[in-house]
């Protein structure tokens, strides 16, 4: 993959700011990064540490349907392409807010007439600047012999879809594991993406485990 060359960086007072055009050599910066492996790097501009790069994941023990923080948030989740809500993490969505089940429901009736499919997110106000985007990232909820409904490339597609609608509301990202429970998939396949598609970008993302 190329060197990224555009960075979203927080000076010592705490904004954030896009440094552009910094020019990825080896005497400028530690190492050649892509969006796959970005993590935090400290930068230098004449001698003088400027910032850390944006691009790690948060993890915190808690329930993504209760978003930490201020400002607008984004609470993400997987579901079917098969028009199936009732178990994992929906049912603790539905538990706090009625218009996700209501829209997807809405959403897959009449699929005939507009996107849904694989890779699909559709964008969900629940609560002031509180917002749930159901992504599209399974096929069916039965698993066949060796195959689980988790489909990474709809993930893929869906993850950028959400990275452009958080960065035009200015919203952070929040969520489970997501794609890892029925749907079956691996967090060492899906967390890259998520790297790449929305930390990389600049988008703050929390992913939360329940308390054991």
């Amino acid at each position: 993959m190329r060197p990224v060359t555009w960075w979203r960086v927080r000076c010592g007072h705490g904004s954030w700011h896009c440094l552009a055009k910094i020019l990825t050599t080896r005497t400028e910066l530690p190492c050649l990064l892509t969006p796959a492996s970005l993590a935090r790097v400290w930068l230098s501009v004449g001698g003088d540490t400027v910032g850390g790069v944006v691009g790690e994941i948060e993890y915190l023990v808690g329930d993504a349907t209760a978003p930490n923080g201020v400002g607008p948030r984004i609470v993400a989740h997987v579901c079917n392409d098969a028009g199936g809500w009732g178990k994992g993490f929906v049912v603790a969505i539905s538990r706090r807010w009625r218009e996700p089940e209501a829209a997807y429901r809405s959403w897959y009736r009449e699929r005939a007439t507009n996107d849904f499919a694989l890779g699909a997110v559709q964008l969900v106000p629940v609560a002031g600047n509180l917002f749930v985007v159901n992504m599209i990232g399974q096929h069916g909820y039965r698993p066949s012999p060796g195959s689980p409904p988790v489909r990474y490339a709809a993930i893929e597609t869906a993850l950028t879809a959400l990275g452009e609608k958080a960065l035009d509301l200015g919203a952070s990202v929040h969520m489970p594991r997501i794609g890892c429970g029925l749907a079956g998939g691996r967090w060492e396949l899906i967390e890259p993406l998520i790297e790449e598609r929305l930390a990389a970008r600049g988008v703050a993302v929390t992913v939360y485990d329940l308390q054991p």
